[in-house]
């Protein structure tokens, strides 16, 4: 597939909402022009309907829930949003908005790992009550109740709430500056960090999609990414509704044990934006086979976002390859940046245009040098552009120095515009260091410094990594996301997208460690120093790089984050403390299996 450049994007027709403070405004405007309007289709499994939700309903049940919070909490409180995928969830979302307190979309999951996640996440915001559905109160009170640090909690099941307390609500005293909601980052690298997102922060980041995105009234919207995820919120929950436009939802495990549901879904209800992290396209590719797609047609997707995680060229091959037959464009593909931090959205291109991919030197690359490469004797790095940026500002900067970097330079990415949030919750010190950059010199700021690696050349913003994942040896910088892709293709065995490589910290410095998956079929006959021996030969030839441990996992037991991404700094942390579930480690020569 031959990707040439985008054009600059062009605003969309849809009604300016601008004068429009608060989400209570935008959705009051929608209940006043279509109330009997579906707003939002949920796919309980992915495939059937199982409930609708008009702009009427929507307002109604988030009032009478804001009644109910307006008579046990103030204006400022947090409340937990503890929920499967439904409608309950934006219910209890937009009654915190209605009753002016401050939403914490949390993964309801009461597995060990989430229940300490969780317990932060309420030590951090103080939160005083948890919202959530009946069903789910069952499953997971008891568990909680056995933690004292959850015993002050009140509960409340919205879904019990009578439609009819709606007549008690009173508008809180909000502003366009009032704090909407916390989103807790990832926990990625480290302890999970609570954004405050305020409503002009979001009505700005919508302007910004609708424009970047070509957005009109025509729109229609889905999506199988977590509610409570920044993606899934912002994006599809949220932007449907300034646009006016309906949006399908079905849960992330219906996408993830069966991904053609998400395609049939873009093809049955006409679906034109919809999307994912780059992984979800490379598991469409792995995992839909042809006899799966003999009624699907894609002609309709023409905004498949790309965006989350690191937008790998191959994947966009692939895929096109693989879909086209079925209706899909390759102009469809819309790599973008964003991150919890910037509400969502940073950059991204035209949807009329083709992706913007380019080799680069991978020597070079790895002094943080950009240079074009043309010479196929040469060793060759494809990078793919995530778009002009639609920010008041964006510098690359040298995260020691804080100077300016040359345009062909690496450094860190560092934004400046109103979507940028407001800071991270109770966390002073963290605010001011992500939040309130300035150049060393002291002449521009403040900035929010983003962590992630990049450039800009060719009319294009390219994402490179993230500082805190970079690999340092002998001096060289090593992208981990490269060496994970060399690993997975080394041994049929191995899990694709199931790896993470890192660092450790020995008496000789700095040595590479990998951490991968094996699958189910080959566990129990798995021929652990040919897997090894594997794994060394490529990482040495393409990468020039000796590995100090291999491990070899249990299917499905990598670190993830709840969206699906691999979660480096906890692999690297559970790989010091032992608790990976291994069946085969190798750590200089020598080879450790486990049954």
């Amino acid at each position: 597939m031959n990707f040439s450049s985008r054009s600059h994007p062009t605003p969309s027709k849809v009604k300016n909402l601008q004068p429009f403070p608060t989400l209570l405004d935008i959705l009051a405007y929608q209940v006043e022009h279509q109330s009997e309007k579906t707003g939002y289709i949920f796919l309980e499994d992915g495939e059937t309907e199982s409930s609708r939700l008009t702009y009427q309903a929507l307002e109604t049940e988030a009032k009478a829930i804001a009644a109910t919070l307006q008579s046990c909490t103030q204006i400022g409180d947090r409340a937990l949003l503890l929920y499967h995928p439904g409608p309950e969830f934006l219910t209890a979302f937009f009654g915190c908005l209605y009753a002016g307190v401050i939403a914490v979309p949390v993964y309801p999951s009461h597995s060990q790992r989430n229940l300490r996640r969780l317990e932060s996440i309420v030590l951090d915001a103080q939160v005083s009550i948890v919202l959530t559905s009946k069903s789910l109160l069952e499953k997971v009170k008891t568990q909680w109740q056995q933690q004292r640090l959850f015993n002050h909690l009140n509960w409340l099941t919205t879904e019990t709430i009578n439609p009819d307390l709606a007549s008690q609500w009173t508008r809180p005293d909000i502003s366009k500056d009032t704090i909407a909601f916390l989103q807790y980052t990832s926990g990625s690298t480290g302890h999970p960090k609570g954004v405050m997102v305020s409503h002009d922060n979001l009505l700005n980041n919508e302007r910004l999609l609708e424009m970047a995105l070509g957005h009109s009234d025509r729109t229609i919207v889905a999506g199988w990414l977590p509610l409570f995820h920044v993606i899934g919120l912002v994006g599809n929950i949220i932007q449907p509704l300034y646009l006016g436009v309906p949006s399908i939802l079905m849960p992330p495990d219906a996408f993830i044990q069966k991904p053609i549901r998400w395609l049939d879904v873009i093809s049955r209800y006409g679906v034109t934006t919809s999307g994912g992290p780059n992984f979800a396209y490379d598991f469409c590719v792995q995992k839909i086979t042809p006899e799966q797609c003999s009624d699907i047609n894609l002609k309709s997707w023409t905004i498949a976002f790309n965006g989350g995680e690191l937008v790998r060229a191959d994947t966009l091959e692939q895929f096109t390859e693989k879909f086209a037959p079925y209706g899909f464009r390759p102009q469809a593909f819309y790599p973008c940046y964003g991150m919890a931090e910037t509400t969502l959205f940073v950059s991204g291109g035209l949807k009329t245009g083709l992706p913007v991919v380019h080799k680069v030197n991978s020597d070079s690359l790895k002094q943080n040098v950009i240079e074009l490469e043309q010479n196929d004797q040469v060793k060759t790095q494809k990078l793919v552009g995530c778009g002009q940026t639609f920010f008041d500002k964006i510098i690359i900067v040298n995260p020691e120095t804080k100077t300016r970097c040359q345009p062909n330079q690496v450094g860190e990415i560092w934004i400046g515009g109103v979507s940028v949030a407001q800071g991270y919750w109770n966390d002073l010190e963290s605010t001011k260091a992500t939040f309130d950059a300035y150049l060393a010199d002291g002449t521009e700021g403040p900035f929010l410094r983003t962590g992630d690696l990049g450039f800009f050349q060719w009319g294009e913003l390219y994402i490179t990594g993230r500082i805190k994942d970079m690999i340092i040896i002998n001096e060289s910088y090593y992208y981990p996301q490269d060496i994970e892709s060399t690993v997975e293709t080394s041994h049929r065995a191995l899990r694709m997208g199931a790896n993470a490589a890192f660092s450790v910290a020995t008496k000789e410095g700095e040595k590479l460690v990998i951490v991968q998956e094996v699958k189910r079929t080959y566990l129990r006959h798995l021929d652990v120093n040919e897997v090894v021996m594997a794994i060394n030969e490529v990482v040495t030839k393409k990468h020039q790089l000796s590995t100090h441990s291999i491990v070899l996992l249990k299917t499905a037991s990598i670190p993830k984050t709840s969206s699906g991404k691999i979660q480096r700094y906890a692999c690297k942390q559970s790989f010091l403390d032992s608790t990976l579930n291994t069946v085969g480690i190798w750590t200089n020569n020598v080879i450790t299996v486990r049954n």
